[in-house]
């Protein structure tokens, strides 16, 4: 028998003094170097800038994460993406939400948008619509009646192409993780084109082809007119 499941909530908006800000995109996007070109520039306008990730690759729930992604230890998907959710609830509780209400500027590498995209990829193998994604918008506690993450004040997709993400992987030195075979991150990049049309407003997209110094610039420009 099926259960029709049908309502309307909006996303939870930061209400704190703080800047929220996440970066986010396929592998070898960049989103590490902007996180620190970010950061430098926010500190030397005066800012206090904590910097954060999700997943997180330390404490509890970070371990077994980081020891998953990299083939240490096996999961099912699903427990993963729960894994994830559990981190990411942590890291609010304990880094995010307290640093905006003391209005510190939050900069994230990834935020629940991935729960999405890597979601999807897990539960279909990359079939992105909108009733899965719906499901795990409820389940991930992003439309949630119980709980809801906050929304970063800008969330920046930083697009490359895959033939570009390939090049830059190669040259990794970390451990490879489980979503970086080049199916995989073919597929991610196809779950973030979903969700930047879905999400328009609030998913601003970066070329990320660029110069590292024309990326910063642009959304730090983008940052600057609101």
């Amino acid at each position: 028998m099926k259960y029709p499941v049908n309502f309307e909530i909006e996303l939870r908006k930061n209400t704190f003094g703080g800047l929220y800000i996440a970066l986010e995109g396929i592998d070898g996007c960049g989103k590490t170097t902007q996180l620190d070109k970010l950061s430098e520039y926010f500190k030397k306008q005066g800012h206090e800038v904590v910097v954060t990730r999700e997943p997180r690759k330390s404490g509890i729930i970070g371990d077994l994460v980081q020891k998953v992604l990299i083939g240490e230890e096996k999961l099912p998907s699903v427990s993963l993406q729960y894994l994830f959710s559990a981190d990411r609830a942590a890291n609010h509780h304990d880094v995010v939400l307290p640093s905006l209400k003391a209005g510190k500027v939050v900069i994230t590498d990834r935020c629940f948008w991935s729960a999405i995209v890597y979601g999807i990829l897990d539960r279909t193998g990359g079939d992105y619509d909108k009733s899965d994604a719906d499901l795990l918008l409820m389940t991930q506690s992003i439309l949630s009646m119980y709980h809801q993450f906050t929304v970063p004040d800008f969330t920046f997709y930083l697009k490359i192409p895959l033939d570009e993400s390939l090049k830059r992987l190669k040259g990794k030195k970390d451990a490879k993780e489980i979503y970086e075979e080049d199916d995989k991150i073919a597929k991610v990049l196809t779950g973030y084109e979903y969700l930047k049309s879905r999400f328009e407003n609030e998913i601003t997209v970066i070329n990320g082809n660029q110069p590292i110094e024309k990326v910063t610039e642009e959304m730090i420009n983008k940052i600057k007119l609101t």
